[in-house]
């Protein structure tokens, strides 16, 4: 048994199929994933020799991580991209409970993932001693069945065909999720009597998004045909480039200003003059006076609604009416309180925002002059200063006017970076945040948009923008980067804390007469201060830093920005101060 000498890959041909994990491997590759991202695992380890030694390792392609987090974090960033899902594989229950964080987000940011485990083997005669028995779960899938759209543990190599179908159709119908299929390793290691018949995959797509119920739609058409100061709140789309122009084309024919959201990925251009701003969950003055003049609120599928227009009309106070597009109350449970507060509306339309506002235009054009001609609007303000210390505020503005003119996308962006910073004209110039909340997935996400881009031969430049705490608890990402060569640029915005808890305490000594000078205690990730480059370097990516002084920072990201351009990865630290940006870059509203 060689293989422990020099990497060498054995030619292999792939017939008719031998074995259940043979069949289980030939469903993944119909789904058409490029790739599977897995950290490797014994329970999966036959239908690994069937991704390798039947498959040949392509199509889809092993592409190995150093933790099953960010495997799924990996696969998160990829569908971010193309709306489609990759498989990643973990190993058993430790695998899984490792990757539940990742799955977490991907149920949050409502992205799809077919996650492939691997469990047993559930007839105890047959198991290994002791290993198999702490690696054997029953009901496995239990441990993610709350925050996954769908999970099976097929008994049969056929069943499991039809599981992974299954998986595969349910994590691409919106609202789009995460699913989990485990694999008894009995069912991977059986010898198959006959190559069972299947129906063509063709068969088995994801259903089409609903229409919207007519008498709703009319509905929605009439109060938008009258509105004079209408509010577009734009929230959860695809990143369809004709769904974005309709987007646009539907707001300039009403004349509707229009919202983003912070925590999603873009969906209406920041340059437009129509948009008024991005807006986290807390409106600032000036977004609550335009959304309170409005006489007509069109939200689609907007991240907490309830939230929104509670803000805007509280409970017993005149309110505009409010049209709700959005079909993700198919997925509200009862475990986590994502789904956010129940918004009272006056139209509720249970589709996507792209199906309804297709309708919307087909309706309203006919009934509406055409709209105005609108002008380009930049984006634009001087760092506060030409040297010296650089705050949140400056590098945001320093890496707008570096990267205004290029083809970038945006990955992720830190807590605390301020509104309305970044000229978002496509799609993929921003990617969101991660979904769940949680650190660490920041560098695994703009990995896979980054393999994405690399694919689809996108001129678009992708840079993660993460905190210090992300890229220290996600940094052994980067090591699949490396090895597979996946361009992208991280820029770490570092305070040397965990400065959202920091914040946190401090107000909490105030509240109650304490001194909030303690908030550091626990906080600061200092003596020592890690080297942040050091762990980058260590798992194979260099770059240059700590950037301390405005002067030298544009430099540095112009030379980070080249390096991304000539197919390499790369990694600047920039040093912050701990602290929020409370305003906006521009105000546009």
């Amino acid at each position: 048994m060689d293989h422990q000498g020099t990497k060498r890959f054995v030619p292999v041909e792939t017939g008719a199929p031998r074995y259940g994990s043979d069949l289980i491997a030939a469903a993944i590759r119909e789904q058409g994933f490029p790739y599977i991202c897995l950290n490797p695992g014994a329970s999966y380890r036959h239908l690994h020799d069937s991704l390798v030694n039947y498959l040949g390792n392509e199509k889809p392609k092993i592409l190995l991580c150093m933790h099953e987090e960010h495997a799924i974090g990996i696969a998160q960033g990829w569908a971010k991209i193309t709306d489609r899902p990759l498989a990643a594989a973990v190993h058993s229950n430790v695998g899984l409970m490792h990757a539940t964080m990742g799955i977490f987000d991907a149920w949050c940011d409502r992205v799809a993932v077919v996650v492939i485990g691997a469990t047993g083997p559930l007839d105890a005669t047959k198991r290994r001693p002791w290993i198999e028995w702490i690696h054997c779960t029953i009901d496995q899938g239990g441990l993610v069945r709350d925050f996954t759209k769908w999970d099976d543990e097929p008994a049969s190599p056929e069943a499991a065909v039809e599981s992974i179908r299954r998986a595969t159709m349910l994590a691409t119908a919106r609202p789009s999720g995460p699913t989990y299929v485990n694999l008894d390793v009995t069912v991977q290691e059986m010898e198959l009597e006959k190559v069972p018949a299947l129906h063509d995959i063709s068969r088995f797509r994801a259903p089409a998004d609903p229409e919207p119920p007519r008498r709703d739609l009319r509905e929605a058409t009439e109060i938008l045909a009258k509105a004079k100061r209408p509010v577009i709140l734009s929230g959860r789309t695809s990143r369809s480039e004709e769904g974005w122009a309709e987007r646009v084309k539907l707001a300039e024919l009403i004349g509707a200003k229009v919202l983003t959201h912070v925590k999603l990925a873009t969906s209406f251009p920041t340059t437009h003059p129509l948009f008024i701003g991005e807006t986290g969950w807390k409106l600032s003055k000036n977004l609550l006076k335009h959304l309170t003049e409005a006489d007509a609120v069109l939200s689609l599928d907007w991240l907490d609604l309830a939230g929104t227009i509670n803000q805007v009309f509280p409970a017993g106070d005149p309110s505009a009416p409010i049209i709700s597009v959005s079909n993700d109350f198919n997925i509200h449970r009862g475990w986590n309180m994502d789904y956010q507060g129940l918004p009272a509306v006056d139209v509720n339309i249970p589709t996507v925002p792209e199906t309804a506002v297709s309708r919307l235009l087909e309706a309203l054009e006919t009934r509406l002059p055409a709209p105005r001609t609108y002008e380009r609007r930049r984006l634009d303000a001087e760092p506060s200063q030409t040297s010296g210390p650089i705050s949140l505020m400056d590098l945001a503005r320093v890496f707008n006017r570096v990267t205004r003119d290029l083809d970038v996308c945006l990955t992720s962006r830190p807590l605390g970076w301020p509104t309305n910073a970044n000229e978002l004209e496509h799609p993929h110039d921003y990617l969101g945040h991660n979904g769940g909340g949680g650190l660490g997935s920041g560098p695994s996400i703009g990995i896979g948009a980054a393999l994405a881009l690399r694919d689809m031969k996108s001129p678009r430049v992708p840079i993660a923008i993460v905190g210090d705490g992300d890229f220290t608890m996600g940094n052994t990402a980067l090591w699949s980067a490396a090895s597979q060569g996946i361009p992208l640029l991280y820029v770490i915005s570092n305070n040397n804390s965990y400065f959202n808890d920091e914040h946190h305490q401090a107000q909490v000594a105030v509240e109650r007469g304490r001194p909030p000078e303690n908030a550091w205690v626990g906080q600061r990730l200092q003596d020592p201060v890690p080297d942040l480059l050091m762990l980058a370097k260590a798992q194979g990516i260099d770059g240059e830093g700590p950037i301390t002084d405005i002067a030298e920072l544009s430099g540095a990201l112009q030379r980070g920005i080249e390096k991304v351009k000539s197919g390499k990865p790369w990694v600047i630290d920039v040093r912050v101060p701990p602290e929020y940006c409370r305003d906006p870059m521009v105000e546009l509203a």
